[in-house]
């Protein structure tokens, strides 16, 4: 059952939130695989066969950093101050924010985004630094934003959401990632009001994650990983036209019931803006075992309507085409290796052919 609940927008345009019930959750898997560059086009290696092993491989990027920050006390980040007014970030709205001290043991300083309620007028705070990519540079179209993150639970018996929400120079809200912490579900939300849709995955509060979000603007799709693990895989930054560049990302606190704020947070570190000059956003491969028939099964996750070209590999050094196939709708396919049966272990790898 899926009901709607329109509460508190943030800055921008509102998006409704989907509270959704009876929902069997699936839990992120920490699994992380490893990228790699051939030529221009971004590879992506995974053992997939008993014996093989995970090989970690060197990421090669052509691009550069854009704005990163650790909040350190060397950056000029002061833990007895707000984070709101330091070091350009801006905020909407009211509530807890501000810089806490090895939270993430061995990272230093840590930002952070509610506990504190807001003032009972408001039911939203953003927070962002602004970035202003505009407009964006056709030679480096991917626009990659990593971030740490955590989300710790409360305990006054209410539970608000904390997001992520993309905005372009002229204010607009592009897509924004959720993270309901009543039900721990995770919801992604397009800038057509259509309310969130459930990604299928869930969170817990018990230690931090790597939010990974890819942005190709040349060809107006994003893509959102967790840990590694896809969460939405090539959806429209737009779908009404807005201005197509990257203002700035914010860190939301959206309070779930107007005057009774969770003294829930969500804590972030490492937070990175960067560029790619790739013509995709890297693909993705998951394994998904042995079929019916004895054929490995693996899926690749692209941007729709490109050709990636499926490799495998007994050695690593020798690497054999086996299929080229065109990504469909949703950039999501699956490929069955026929000869897998007769390898005592083999690697695949797929890649993005222009």
């Amino acid at each position: 059952m899926i009901t709607m609940n329109q509460h508190g927008p943030e800055r921008g345009q509102p998006c409704p939130r989907v509270v959704f019930c009876g929902f069997a959750r699936t839990w992120l898997s920490a699994l992380r695989w490893t990228s790699l560059w051939r030529g221009v086009a971004l590879l992506v290696l995974v053992a997939l066969w008993p014996n093989a092993g995970l090989h970690a491989q060197p990421l090669l990027s052509y691009g550069s950093t854009v704005y990163s920050t650790g909040f350190e006390v060397e950056e000029g980040y002061d833990p007895e101050l707000e984070l709101v007014g330091q070091n350009n970030w801006i905020g909407f709205g009211s509530g807890g924010n501000g810089i806490l001290t090895n939270f993430f043991e061995g990272y230093g300083q840590q930002a952070y985004i509610g506990f504190a309620p807001p003032a009972p007028k408001d039911e939203v705070l953003n927070i962002w630094r602004p970035i202003g990519l505009a407009p964006i540079n056709p030679a480096h179209p991917i626009v990659k934003f990593s971030v740490m993150m955590q989300i710790v639970d409360s305990t006054n018996g209410q539970y608000d959401d904390f997001r992520w929400s993309v905005y372009n120079t002229n204010g607009a809200r592009l897509f924004t990632l959720d993270f309901d912490n009543s039900s721990l579900q995770i919801s992604y939300g397009l800038d057509n009001n259509a309310g969130f849709v459930p990604t299928g995955l869930a969170f817990d509060n018990e230690g931090y994650y790597e939010l990974k979000v890819s942005m190709n603007f040349a060809r107006n799709l994003w893509t959102a990983m967790l840990n590694d693990t896809i969460l939405v895989n090539s959806k429209q930054i737009t779908t009404t036209n807005a201005v197509l560049n990257f203002g700035d990302v914010d860190a939301v606190w959206a309070i779930r019931k107007a005057g009774a704020a969770g003294n829930n947070f969500m804590i972030f570190d490492n937070f990175v803006i960067a560029t790619e000059g790739a013509p995709s956003i890297p693909p993705k491969i998951l394994p998904l075992g042995i079929s019916t028939n004895g054929q490995f099964l693996l899926r690749v996750f692209g941007e729709q309507g490109l050709n990636y070209v499926i490799e495998a590999s007994s050695n690593l050094a020798q690497w054999e085409a086996i299929k080229v196939i065109n990504a469909p709708a949703g950039g999501v396919f699956d490929f069955q290796d026929p000869d897998a049966v007769s390898r005592g272990h083999r690697f695949y790898r797929a890649w993005h052919r222009p």
